[in-house]
């Protein structure tokens, strides 16, 4: 029993930490609960519109993931629910679909959710975890720029009071211009107000619940000046009670469409997940398990997907607000969710009169959170192909589906990797006066090969993708040297391994060496890298006595046979 009790028990981290509850915590976790539901409200509100749903399920599917991501999941702080990201991503997916062949909108949002977790829960099995790793800095920097701008285009017709019917960024954009004479001014201006009073209060009162005073407020001024008999759309009435459990009508039509989109939100929500989890674990000093946060956002997606949800993941800005009110714990959710039930319970009527132009505000307000501008310097000024990496993403989710431009975010990604594999730093070493050890020749000026000894460095493991590079690199490393070269050293330090496509070349760089009376050899070699090349025979061929564990050794060696 002992032993099936540890095997479990890291599966339901949160559990492990509830049951180690410390009472310094709750006075913090109490006030970014009470803090997180004031700002969630109004927000989830209106990502649920913008997943092309009843505001109101935006509240729903806030509810089943804080309990669960509570027991599962690695981070203490992170606040999952509805997000911008994978709502934009739902509409994206769901919305043409509607469009061409009908069907219930709300099934197919939770359908959509159940694909996205069990995709998420069949990643934690086979430990896909590392995966998130493919979406580099500048990758998601351009990515979430190319979401803030869909965002931002997508709620101009609310905020304007004009019905536009367009699906694409630039068609929103060109259908808003072109009826900017259908604009209704109570509408707009009450938009505007929102947008102004979110930017205000968020710099005066950077912790203050913003979101949702500008919607009461604004709730307030429909109420007194009836702007809703002046046009002014508003939420109107909210089911009572709370989501039940309803499993959605499953269609294998449906899921064949919906399966690229499925995996698209997966990689995306599962990337922005663990990402904004990572960011605030370095920061307050503890760690969270990659594999594990799958596991946690896969199960939320499911119990969404049951009860009249749509995909979710975390929210950096909402889990900002707990950080900075001293969140020590996901008790926090948990009080988060007591709160939400109660106004879910008890205030419906109020949330009735919230006003669409409002919640439209909110949505831009949050989209322009997510352009990092002095991000973009700062690759600017660090390296101008990150740069590139950054904008050609951008340009790739506004210029194409917004699923693709994902298939664009992974494979720029992908694309960089190998690049740098393929091209990667290699040195001559040599000795530089009045300076201990062996260094880059390129790097120091008077630095000197030993003569008839060349050194080579190459910085990255050899594969099929750089050894054709590592090759001619090598050889012209030996042509470069003005005295004739006896001995060649390859220094493997950086070289952890090698493939089939490796080993045959490093087999032919050795026979021409050999044929121009140069000894190959090669020094720190790690334990792995010796094994493969044991088992690859060219061991035999290069010679047991040309393997040395130190570049003084190496060095020594070659003068030893210098003197005889």
């Amino acid at each position: 029993m002992l032993k099936k009790h540890r095997i479990n028990l890291p599966r339901i981290p949160g559990l492990k930490r509830l049951l180690s509850y410390q009472r310094a915590w709750l006075r913090g976790d109490i006030l970014a609960g009470v803090t997180v539901a004031a700002y969630l409200i109004p927000q989830c509100m209106a990502y649920g519109e913008l997943a092309g749903l009843e505001p109101v399920v935006g509240l729903w599917a806030i509810l089943p993931p804080m309990i669960i991501y509570t027991m599962l999941g690695s981070s203490p702080q992170i606040s999952v629910g509805p997000e911008s990201t994978t709502a934009v991503m739902t509409a994206a997916t769901i919305a043409p679909l509607v469009a061409s062949n009908g069907g219930n909108y709300a099934n197919l949002a939770s359908l959509l959710a159940l694909m996205v977790g069990a995709i998420c829960i069949i990643g934690y099995i086979a430990r896909l975890g590392f995966l998130a790793n493919l979406l580099s800095k500048p990758i998601l920097v351009g990515y979430m720029t190319g979401v803030a701008v869909i965002m931002i285009a997508g709620q101009l017709g609310k905020i304007g009071g004009i019905n536009i019917e367009a699906n694409t960024v630039f068609g929103e954009l060109s259908e808003f211009l072109g009826k900017l004479n259908q604009i209704h001014q109570p509408t707009l201006i009450l938009g505007i107000i929102v947008l102004a009073f979110l930017f205000i209060i968020q710099r005066r009162f950077p912790n203050a619940p913003g979101p949702l005073l500008a919607v009461l407020l604004a709730t307030a001024s429909v109420s007194l000046l009836h702007l809703d008999r002046q046009g002014v759309g508003v939420v109107g009435e909210i089911p009572s009670g709370l989501p039940h459990f309803s499993l959605p009508q499953l269609s294998i039509r449906e899921i064949s469409k919906f399966l690229a989109s499925a995996i698209g939100i997966a990689v995306v929500s599962y990337s922005d997940n663990v990402l904004t989890a990572r960011a605030f674990a370095t920061r307050n000093h503890y760690k969270i398990d990659a594999n594990q946060e799958l596991l946690a956002l896969g199960a939320s997606n499911l119990a969404n997907g049951l009860m009249q949800g749509f995909p979710i993941s975390s929210s950096g800005s909402r889990t900002a607000i707990a950080n900075s009110l001293g969140s020590k714990s996901q008790v926090f959710s948990l009080v988060a969710l007591f709160v939400v039930i109660l106004v879910l319970l008890f205030l419906r009527p109020l949330l009735a009169q919230f006003p669409k132009a409002a919640l439209g505000a909110i949505v831009i307000y949050a989209a322009t959170k997510l352009i990092e501008i002095p991000e973009f310097l700062r690759l600017t000024k660090f390296r101008r192909t990150e740069l590139f990496l950054a904008l050609a993403t951008t340009v790739g989710v506004l210029f194409t589906d917004i699923l693709v431009g994902v298939g664009v975010a992974v494979g720029l990604s992908v694309i960089d990797l190998f690049a740098r594999v393929a091209r990667p730093h290699d040195a001559v070493l040599g000795e530089v006066p009045g300076l201990p050890g062996l260094h880059d020749i390129e790097d120091w000026e008077g630095a000197k090969t030993i003569p008839g000894l060349v050194i080579y460095r190459y910085d990255a493991p050899l594969c099929f993708a750089n050894v054709e590079h590592f090759k001619q690199r090598a050889l012209e490393a030996i042509e470069a040297e003005t005295t004739p070269v006896e001995w060649f050293v390859l220094n493997t330090e950086a070289i952890v391994e090698v493939d089939i496509t490796a080993i045959d070349t490093l087999t032919e760089l050795h026979s021409e060496l050999a044929a121009r009376g140069i000894t190959f050899a090669m020094t720190r070699v790690k334990q792995d890298l010796y094994r493969q090349l044991k088992r690859s025979q060219l061991l035999l061929q290069i010679g047991s006595e040309h393997i040395f564990l130190t570049l003084h050794t190496a060095i020594a060696a070659f003068q030893t046979r210098e003197r005889h």
